[in-house]
Formats: C-alpha cells, sequence, structure tokens
C-alpha cells in the first residue's frame, strides 16, 4: 500500500512536471493570453477535467514556471557570491550560468521574461522584488570589482542592464540549430562583455 503510494505519487510529480514543461513552450509559442487549458491539455494528451487534479489554473502554471526561474536564477547567484573566486571570475560565472539556464529551458525563461505581467497583483509584487535582489546581488559584485581595481569605473546600473540585456537576447535567438555550440556561445559573451568591463593591467 505505502508502495502504491509512492508511486502514485511520483507519477502525479512527473504528470505536472510534463505539464510545467509543455505550457511553457506553449505560452512562448501563443502568448500566456492565448493560450487555454483545452490548447494545454491536448499538448499533454489529458482530458481538461483530468488536468485540474495536478495544476488549479493557468495562473499556478505561470506563477510556478516564473518563480522556478526566479529561484534557480537567485540561488545560483548565490553560489557565485560565496566562492573565493576574483571579481572577474564571478561575473564570468554570471554570465555562464545565463548561457546555461536559457539554453536548458529556453521556453521558461522566455515565459519568466515576457509573460510575468499576468501574474496576479500579489505575485506581481513578489516577483518584481525577487528580480529586485537579483539585480542588487548582481550590481554588488560589479560595484566590488570596480572598488578593487578589477573593472573599470563606470556607473554600476549602466554596466548592470547592459549586461543583463545582451544576455536576455539569448533566448529570443539561439536555437540547437544555429552554428555554434552552447561551448562557444558563453566564450563569445564572456569576451565581448568582459572586454569593456575590465581594466587594462587586467
Amino acid at each position: 500500500m505505502i508502495q502504491e503510494l509512492i508511486i502514485n505519487k511520483k507519477n502525479k510529480i512527473n504528470k505536472k512536471e510534463l505539464i510545467l514543461s509543455e505550457a511553457a513552450m506553449l505560452f512562448k509559442e501563443k502568448g500566456f493570453g492565448g493560450t487555454s487549458m483545452r490548447d494545454l491539455a491536448e499538448k499533454v494528451g489529458m482530458e481538461a477535467a483530468s488536468m485540474y487534479n495536478h495544476i488549479k489554473s493557468k495562473n499556478e502554471i505561470l506563477e510556478l514556471i516564473c518563480f522556478k526561474i526566479a529561484n534557480q536564477y537567485i540561488s545560483q547567484l548565490g553560489e557565485i557570491e560565496n566562492t573565493n573566486q576574483t571579481f572577474q571570475e564571478k561575473l564570468n560565472a554570471i554570465i555562464g550560468l545565463h548561457v546555461q539556464l536559457i539554453i536548458e529551458d529556453s521556453a521558461s525563461v522566455s515565459v519568466a521574461n515576457n509573460d510575468w505581467k499576468y501574474l496576479s497583483d500579489d505575485k506581481k509584487e513578489q516577483y518584481k522584488e525577487t528580480r529586485k535582489s537579483y539585480e542588487k546581488s548582481f550590481a554588488n559584485i560589479i560595484e566590488q570589482g570596480m572598488q578593487n581595481g578589477e573593472f573599470k569605473k563606470m556607473n554600476v546600473s549602466v554596466a548592470l542592464f547592459t549586461m543583463l540585456s545582451s544576455l536576455r537576447w539569448i533566448e529570443l535567438w539561439y536555437k540547437p540549430s544555429r552554428e555554434i555550440s552552447p561551448q562557444e556561445l558563453e566564450d563569445d559573451l564572456k569576451t565581448l562583455l568582459m572586454k569593456g568591463m575590465l581594466t587594462e593591467d587586467r
């Protein structure tokens, strides 16, 4: 009996993960507003009524996708912050983090970037605060690198949002069919983005 409950719980989790994965792709393709629960049910091969055993609503799906991505960025940035690396190495690691997450789950990243505005008011505010927290931690690394003499002195916000906007376009452009590997993409971005940051003696 216990074993059966464990198997049923695992199947339910796997089905929920499938729903979230397929929903992210549909939201990216059709937009959150243009996707219905019926569309999603057809995509995952379920009856719409059965899907409510796993997900309460389309809004819950959006919340789960947005906060999954936001929390991944936050937790992995925290790991980078707590290393003994130089600020240059930390910034390189952050660039790698963005490339990795976008390539591994571009649909979910696209939803988090573009459809968060459809979150309920309280969840929207929570999501915006999460983003601000990430941006603050990112900016602190840039600022500390400037104070340490690793990075050129410049406006921290200009540096931060130039880097973020340069990384964001990857999910719009990159496809596995591109004639560039994920590693080559990451290396090229590090070269381009870090060149303007590093002091001449680096």
